[in-house]
């Protein structure tokens, strides 16, 4: 017996959006760490121009936040499209860990993690 309450659906749709922000702050993130690779070799060059350090980590980083973001995206509209069917068909969708925001959690702390030992330890 599908449900009636419309709560369960804008409840899923928050929960769908909240998703989309978060996949969209992770592109915007990552855009903004690969440009910051480019702001690091401006400033060697000014400082130092006869040396010009590649800041291709800056760049590759910030290249995967930006596909971990459309990953999101992604995975985010199936899960609500599967949550609907499954609200819509009576099926019980309580009870389930969400591994995505626990595997984005530590991608994200990896990443800062990264990116500190990059500041501090290559010049």
């Amino acid at each position: 017996m599908p449900t009636e309450d419309p709560r369960v659906y804008l409840a899923a749709e928050r929960t769908f959006l909240a998703w989309i922000r978060t996949g969209l702050s992770l592109m915007g993130f990552g855009f903004v760490v690969a440009r910051f690779g480019l702001f690091l070799r401006e400033m060697e060059f000014s400082t130092h121009p006869l040396s010009l350090h590649s800041a291709r980590f800056t760049l590759w980083t910030g290249t995967a936040l930006i596909l971990i973001g459309v990953f999101v995206n992604v995975f985010s509209a199936l899960q609500h499209v599967r949550f609907v069917r499954a609200v819509k068909d009576g099926t019980e969708v309580v009870d389930r860990p969400v591994t995505m925001a626990v595997v984005i959690a530590l991608i994200l702390a990896a990443t800062g993690v990264g990116m500190t030992i990059y500041l501090v330890f290559v010049r």
